[in-house]
Parts: C-alpha cells; sequence; structure tokens
C-alpha cells in the first residue's frame, strides 16, 4: 500500500496534468468577452488548493499563517491579519479604532470621518454602523481621488480618522494626509482594496496609515474567490484589530494553541472569577471573519506573482491610453498625480458633458461588443436608498461626484486581457465615436 505521502504527490501531479489539458484558444472579437477583470491563474493555486484540501484544516492554518508572513514581507510591515473580504478587512480597520483600550482616542459616537462620496459603499459602511458621522469631499475627474485642499477643508472639532480609498490604483496625497493626521492628532485608514502594489513617493501605499484595507475577490489584484486582509502599523492596534475578527476574544493565541500569554489562569477581567479562563474572555463586540486555508492556499499562490500581475496591468492600461487618446476632445481618460506609480484597478473613462453621445451610448456599444464594463461603483453614495438618511456632514460641493455618477464608468486591464483583445477595446471607441461626430 502506498504511504500518503507519495499518493499526494501523485495527486497533485494530476492536478498539474488536469490544468495542462485545458488549452488556450484564439480570441473571437465580438464573440468572446473582455472581461473587465477576473481571476487569473495557473497550477500552482490547483496545486495549492488541493493540497490544502488533502489536510482537512477547515478554518486557518499553515497556508493562512505563510500568506499573512507574505504580505508582511512584501508591504515591509510588521502585522497583517486575513479576514474573509476586504469589506470585513474595512470593518474590522474601522473597527479597532472604536476599542475602549484606546482612551482617548477611541471613536466614540458622533466623531466625525473624513472620506468620500464617490466610491464603494463598505469604506462608509463601517462609520455608519459604529454611528460615527462620515464627513464628505469631492474628487477630482481623471484620478478620482480628492486633492489635499479638499481634505483639510473637512478639519472640525469632532474630527477623529481619516478613512479613503486609494480609488482604482490611483493614490491620494498620502504622505501629506499622514502629516495632516499627525499634525492634528487624528487616525489615518487607507482602503488599499484597489491599490495593492500602488507606490506613492516610491513607498508603498497601505504604509502610511494606522491601517489598511485589501481585498482578494476576483476582480481585485490577487484573488482568494473571497478574502481580505488588514495591515497594522503597531502592535497594539493589530491585537485590538485581531479580537475584532476573532469574536471579541481578550485571547490572542493561534489556533490550537494555549497560554502564549503564559497567565491563562492567573488575570483578572471586569467581575469574572479570578483566574477564569483567558480564552473565553471577550474585551470587544467583534465577528467571526477568518478565512479557510483553502482561500488562503490559493492567496499564497498569488502573491508570489504580483510583481508580475502589476506590470501587467500598467501595460494594459498603457495600451488603452495610447489608443484612446485621440479622443480626449470627448472622453476624460485616466491619470494619475505626479508622485504616484499606481498599481491599475481598472482604466476610467468619464463622458465629457459637452460630448455628442452619452455614457449609455458610449457603454452600450461596448456591451454589444461583448466588452465589459463597470460604473465608478457607487458614484454618488448619497443617492443611494441605504445611505440616503444617515447623519452625515458634506463639504463644498459634490459636483464632480455628481458628474461621476452619470458619466463615469472604466473597462479591464487585468493580465487575462490579450493584445488583441485591447486593440478590439480601441477599435470599438473609434467605431462608435466616429459614427458620432460625423
Amino acid at each position: 500500500m502506498k504511504d500518503k505521502a507519495t499518493l499526494r504527490r501523485q495527486i497533485l501531479d494530476l492536478v498539474r496534468e488536469f490544468h495542462a489539458a485545458d488549452a488556450p484558444r484564439p480570441f473571437l472579437p465580438g464573440s468572446d468577452p473582455v472581461r473587465y477583470s477576473g481571476r487569473f491563474f495557473d497550477e500552482r493555486e490547483l496545486v495549492n488548493l488541493v493540497d490544502s484540501s488533502l489536510d482537512f484544516w477547515l478554518t486557518a492554518g499553515r497556508y493562512a499563517d505563510d500568506f499573512e508572513a507574505g504580505l508582511a514581507a512584501y508591504l515591509g510591515v510588521d502585522n497583517t491579519l486575513l479576514v474573509n473580504s476586504g469589506s470585513s478587512a474595512n470593518l474590522v480597520a474601522f473597527a479597532a479604532l472604536t476599542s475602549p483600550k484606546l482612551k482617548d482616542r477611541r471613536v466614540k459616537p458622533g466623531d466625525e470621518v473624513i472620506t468620500v462620496a464617490a466610491g464603494f459603499p463598505t469604506t462608509v459602511a463601517p462609520m455608519v454602523q459604529h454611528r460615527a458621522v462620515p464627513v464628505f469631499v469631492d474628487v477630482e475627474l481623471g484620478t478620482y481621488v480628492p486633492v489635499m485642499e479638499q481634505i483639510e477643508s473637512a478639519l472640525s472639532p469632532q474630527t477623529k480618522a481619516v478613512m479613503i480609498a486609494h480609488t482604482m490604483g490611483v493614490p491620494y496625497a498620502v504622505r501629506e494626509v499622514r502629516e495632516f493626521c499627525d499634525r492634528h492628532n487624528l487616525w489615518l485608514i487607507e482602503d488599499n482594496c484597489d491599490a495593492l502594489g500602488t507606490r506613492y513617493e516610491d513607498r508603498l501605499t497601505a504604509t502610511f496609515g494606522d491601517l489598511a484595507s485589501f481585498s482578494f475577490y476576483p476582480a481585485h489584484h490577487i484573488t482568494m474567490g473571497e478574502g481580505g486582509a488588514v495591515a497594522v502599523a503597531n502592535d497594539e492596534l493589530a491585537r485590538i484589530a485581531r479580537s475584532m475578527r476573532d469574536w471579541g476574544r481578550d485571547c490572542y493565541c493561534a489556533g490550537g494553541e494555549n497560554n502564549t500569554c503564559g497567565k491563562r489562569f492567573a488575570q483578572q477581567f471586569g467581575t469574572l472569577p479570578f483566574g477564569y479562563d483567558h480564552k473565553y474572555v471577550y474585551s470587544h463586540i467583534g465577528y467571526n471573519l477568518k478565512v479557510t486555508d483553502m482561500q488562503a492556499a490559493i492567496g499564497v499562490a498569488q502573491l508570489a506573482k504580483i510583481d508580475e500581475f502589476i506590470a501587467a496591468r500598467k501595460r494594459n492600461h498603457a495600451a488603452l491610453e495610447a489608443g484612446l487618446k485621440k479622443h480626449e476632445q470627448h472622453l476624460i481618460l485616466h491619470v494619475a498625480p505626479p508622485p504616484a506609480d499606481p498599481s491599475w484597478f481598472g482604466y476610467v473613462i468619464t463622458v465629457r458633458p459637452e460630448a455628442p453621445f452619452t455614457r449609455a451610448g458610449l457603454v452600450n456599444a461596448l456591451e454589444t461588443a461583448r466588452i465589459e464594463t463597470r460604473n465608478l461603483f457607487a458614484g454618488n453614495l448619497l443617492r443611494h436608498p441605504a445611505f440616503a438618511d444617515i447623519e452625515h456632514r458634506v463639504v463644498g460641493s459634490l459636483a464632480n461626484t455628481d458628474l461621476i455618477t452619470t458619466n463615469t464608468f472604466f473597462i479591464g486591464v487585468y493580465p487575462g486581457l490579450t493584445e488583441a483583445m485591447i486593440q478590439h477595446v480601441i477599435a470599438t471607441f473609434d467605431q462608435f465615436i466616429a459614427a458620432q461626430t460625423h
């Protein structure tokens, strides 16, 4: 009878053969879809996934540990923790700031958080869920992030934090925002879900904030299917964030471990009996937001390819920029501020208000040609039913945000795109705009 190690090797070899049997075929313009994003993988992800399944360790385990260590090393930070989605990462990051352990710096109901309305809902949702007050500023067209003056104008005596996304991979002036937060004793959360690998002044985003979030949904730079992570700047915040992720418990032992602190039965907590088992003491109103090890196994293979993926996204973005530049009279094209080196999430386009066509017309032509499009997330969040009645404050005008709601969309730059696909995209723009302008 074969031993288990031999059987495992044979199974994984068959997985490699299985993947190799799926041969690619030529792209057929107008027939095959051009995705806006999606999973991009090879046999390494499948091998890791099956390898993990053979362990039958159904919660976070060795692959989760490897991924957390790998992401921390890539970022150059001490603390990262895996969660089950980018939205959960935002929730954990913000919830950490509400911990009583932070004393006077704790974010409490009624405290204000500077953010933008032109974004994804789960950047703002944790503020609402914790009864903080989002303060919305407008963004710039082309970059889709706010400028420093807009953020500064939102400051009030009630401000406790700034939480803004690096939209579609384009960073806001995050060094300057960090300095602004330091001057005014504010927390900074970088929503980095769209920006893994983006740099600002040659420093990776997600390393400026007190906390930062990542998403590993299939549309993002790397994927686990579902998954996310939080990067944390110091050990105290990391312990709080881990507690929020892990049911709110005070204990920080890894799964399957006991008595890491050496005081499991020798501490006093609240009015519990002295020596109450530390593994069952709860210091926060928390959640269970962990991943499975099978998800993490996919992520380990994906993380090893991050530089390759980023290079492909930059290459595809540059090809679209070159092909669409002739249409700048009618389209506001995607740009980044000079200190930025984006790891692009997509290629964002705004139809100019004076153009002889609408977003709806252009998007319909693209979708008819099997080219996927997506709106720039929620547009103006405050125009959605879920956010219509939240307590909030708006600073200045949201004119650009409203224009984004009606005129902006994006197309893909992910590594699965081929040169033939990109040429099909550019040709479809050319044909549609020519028909509208002659």
